[in-house]
């Protein structure tokens, strides 16, 4: 039986949002600190177009890279131009911030409606 790649880009997509959960957070945490640049992290679009998809394992023994680390950059994130630089130096915007962790909690949410009914989906097809 072959893998199922829905399920490996899911667990992907986990990974990539854990991380920017973690850079948002930060970002929110050094809302007042002085000269502190907001970060963002690369879009998971670039990620999968720089992700190769690993050869099978046949044995327990191969070696199995699951790493995202190599594939994610933090990077200053963009300037609001409502905001821009504070007086202080800092770059945080609490507005996109927030915002960005609303986009987060969607695509987590999306992504773990699709795994499960595709879950089901195949529970379905093997009771068969």
């Amino acid at each position: 039986m072959q893998p199922i790649q829905l399920f490996e880009m899911a667990s992907r997509q986990a990974d990539w949002l854990s991380v920017r959960q973690e850079v948002v957070a930060g970002n929110i945490a050094n809302a007042n600190t002085p000269k502190f640049k907001a970060k963002d992290i690369t879009p998971f679009d670039s990620v999968l177009d720089r992700t190769h998809v690993p050869m099978a394992r046949t044995n327990p023994a191969h070696f199995a890279s699951n790493d995202l680390s190599d594939e994610i950059d933090i990077k200053a994130s963009e300037l609001n131009e409502e905001i821009g630089v504070q007086e202080s130096g800092n770059t945080v915007s609490l507005a996109d911030e927030l915002t960005k962790t609303g986009e987060i909690k969607r695509q987590y949410e999306l992504s773990t409606g699709l795994v499960k009914s595709f879950h089901s989906m195949m529970l379905t097809l093997v009771k068969r």
